[in-house]
């Protein structure tokens, strides 16, 4: 991985170094032949051309080491982004093991609530059929006074069947009252129409 990161960074190094060499090659070449026109009539062609060979040595001397003061800051920085992301590694790991800690206390205490849950059904379940067993009771006395009213509403039919045969015989009397004294009116009076 550290020479993967070094190839990237010494290729993005040579590209931008590359186009600043370029652009200052450039700008001291310009400069060059302006002076070098100024002095073309002083110096010949030779004495330019080893000027120039020259000047490029010492561009590609300050080059090299402008290369090896980016590599070794580089590399320094590389060892400072490691050292970073050990520390970070660290780090996650100790709050693995803090978030290890933390889930088995709550684990716990999940355990503990539903052992807390258990012992509150059971008792609401125990309450529950203590009501049960109550309305049960109360069911069964409800029942027996049903039976009650039954064997009451029995004497009231019994009663009704009596009166109902009383009120007949009495509505026989006054119909045989009734037509008895109507028939002894009847016979008075023909016996005293009749001579």
């Amino acid at each position: 991985m550290e020479t993967l990161n070094r190839e990237i960074i010494e290729k993005i190094l040579k590209e931008t170094l590359s186009v600043q060499l370029k652009d200052m090659v450039k700008q001291a070449v310009e400069e060059y032949v302006k002076t070098g026109e100024e002095r073309a009539k002083e110096f010949s062609i030779l004495e330019r051309i080893v000027r120039v060979e020259e000047e490029l040595k010492s561009l590609r001397e300050i080059e090299n080491s402008r290369f090896e003061l980016i590599n070794q800051r580089l590399e320094s920085l590389q060892r400072d982004i490691q050292s970073r992301f050990e520390a970070m590694n660290e780090r996650f790991e100790s709050m693995d093991e803090r978030f290890g800690v933390i889930q088995q206390d709550i684990q716990s205490r999940f355990e503990a609530i539903d052992e807390r849950f258990k012992v509150l059904q059971r008792e609401l379940q125990s309450r529950f059929e203590a009501i049960n067993e109550r309305f049960e009771a109360i069911n069964e006395r409800f029942e027996a006074m049903d039976r009650r009213f039954e064997v009451i509403n029995e004497r009231f039919e019994a009663m009704d069947k009596r009166f109902e045969a009383m009120e007949r015989r009495f509505t026989f009397m006054q119909w045989f009252m009734g037509i008895g004294f109507s028939f002894l009116a009847i016979l008075i009076a023909v016996v005293r129409f009749i001579p």
